[in-house]
This record gives C-alpha cells, structure tokens and sequence, in this order.
C-alpha cells in the first residue's frame, strides 16, 4: 500500500468519472469546454440585465423630474401679470429722491465694519 502522499493526479484516482473526462478534455479544448460558455454566460447576462437596469433608471426619473424655472420658485397660476407700462407708472408715483440710509443690525459678536 503507497503512502498517505502519492503523486497521483485526480483523473487517475477516479478514471471514468465525468470530472476526469471533463479534465482531459479541458486540456484538448480549452476555448471550447471552458471559454466559449464563460463568453456565453457574460454576453447572456448583459442582455438580461439590460431592462432591470433600464427599470431602475426609469423609477429614478420618475422619482426626481426636473421642474420648471417657476415651480422651483414656488410660482403657481395664481401669480399677477406684469405689464411694463403698469410697473413705469407705479415707479414714477412713488418718490425715490428722499431716502435716508440706514444701517443693518448685527448680531451680537458679528463685526459691523466700523473702524474706530
């Protein structure tokens, strides 16, 4: 009886099993028996997961649509019209020639910019 550590392969310890058929033919054939269904299961993969991905992006649209200019302003129907004319004459009515400049109010330990 050999010892617990020979030097013999796989498919000679099991000869007609399919893994050593398999094996030998493996080394036949390489591209045949294990390249060709590796590119296979990859190309088949991509075209089925094709939708999935394409549902994803279309829930996330939906999800997030883009608004318009006056909706990201909050501006609904219920807005007033501006006429130019209208907002001249408002203009003009009112006296922007006596004004008196004010200072803001800071907050306590802001810097006002004064310089003393």
């Amino acid at each position: 009886m050999p010892g617990p550590f020979t030097s013999r392969s796989f498919s000679a310890t099991l000869p007609n099993t399919f893994a050593s058929k398999y094996r030998k033919a493996l080394q036949k054939h390489p591209f045949l028996l294990f390249g060709l269904p590796f590119v296979t299961t990859i190309v088949a993969g991509s075209f089925m997961l094709t939708p999935a991905t394409a549902l994803r992006y279309e829930r996330y649209d939906r999800k997030n649509q883009q608004m318009s200019h006056e909706e990201a302003m909050g501006l609904g129907q219920n807005r007033r019209k501006v006429d130019m004319r209208d907002e001249y004459y408002r203009l003009q009515a009112k006296d922007l020639e006596n004004w008196e400049q004010r200072r803001v109010k800071r907050l306590p330990g802001e810097v006002d910019g004064i310089l003393e």
